[in-house]
């Protein structure tokens, strides 16, 4: 028999079952007019998010400087802060 079917084989990897998460950071939001809604589709439309099947969850990192409403699955806590900070409102789908 061969070395490596000799060794036991240990562990589970469940990668191909998880759900596929789009990272949006804040900084990515600048490319939208002030007052706007900026869901899912309007990523997509943007080039953002690489399809509308994954998950989109925004993240902190950069600055926002408008208002937008933001429609998501996820949002870091900074995010959330920063966009209520400039004025803006955060929408958990």
């Amino acid at each position: 028999m061969p070395l490596f079917r000799r060794i036991p084989k240990r562990g589970f990897s469940n990668a191909r079952h998880q759900p596929e998460v789009a990272v949006v950071n804040l900084g990515d939001l600048k490319a939208f007019e002030a007052g706007s809604t900026v869901s899912p589709a309007e990523l997509f439309a943007k080039g953002l998010v690489p399809n509308l099947d994954c998950a989109v969850k925004v993240l902190g990192a950069g600055d926002l400087d408008r208002a937008l409403t933001v429609r998501a699955q996820g949002f870091s806590r900074s995010a959330a802060e920063k966009i209520a900070k400039a004025g803006g409102k955060v929408e958990v789908i």
